[in-house]
């Protein structure tokens, strides 16, 4: 079985294909931005121009822009492939790739949010989520951190308010999607934003 990963969530933007779990090819780039440009030629620079039986897909939480791109890629292929569409979440997998370097460790992931926001989620040792992912201010996420190492885009800063962890800044990559346990992926998978949008409808007079 063929599986395409796609991980546009953040401001990295990966893509990966495998075959029963094992990594055929794939690509990492941090943009920044121009994640919708480079997400499609990406894939089509795979073997088989990515073709997959399974599409697994970064449903945030991230950038409001980057998860939609990244869903819009997976949906629209899996319809013409008819290949089944899955998500999983982008720290869950940052988790994921710490635990394959550093087992049996409590791992708190702290990415880049929005408005100076962090998204905060700590896994135990066996890699369970302890809880959902939050958006929280800097201060918040710092009260909450407890475990030894801190993982993500904001690991750096949590180290300035925790001179006790070893913080490691990373981004979720397509490529060690194989690193997920099976539970970690769902069906007909939504955004997951981890924030409130930004835009709200008026309220009535």
């Amino acid at each position: 079985m063929r599986r395409l990963a796609i991980d546009s969530a953040t401001d990295a933007c990966s893509v990966a294909l495998f075959e029963d779990d094992v990594l055929i090819a794939g690509e990492c780039l941090t943009l920044g931005r121009g994640h919708a440009e480079r997400l499609v030629p990406m894939i089509a620079a795979l073997p088989g121009k990515g073709r997959a039986d399974v599409i697994a897909v970064d449903v945030g939480p991230g950038s409001f822009t980057g998860i939609r791109v990244g869903l819009a890629a997976a949906r629209a292929l899996g319809l013409a492939w008819q290949a089944r569409v899955e998500g999983y979440e982008s720290l869950a997998l940052v988790a994921a790739m710490v635990r394959a370097q550093h087992p049996d460790q409590a791992i708190d992931v702290c990415m880049t949010g929005g408005h100076g926001e962090w998204f905060f989620q700590p896994f135990d040792s066996d890699g369970v989520a302890l809880q959902a992912a939050v958006s929280l201010v800097p201060e918040q996420a710092a009260a909450l951190s407890m475990a030894g190492i801190v993982a993500g885009t904001q690991a750096p800063g949590m180290a300035q308010r925790r001179s006790d962890v070893l913080a490691l800044d990373l981004r979720p990559d397509a490529r060690s999607l194989a690193l997920l346990a099976q539970g970690a992926f769902h069906a007909n998978p939504r955004p997951s934003y981890g924030r409130a949008p930004d835009a709200r409808l008026p309220s009535a007079a």
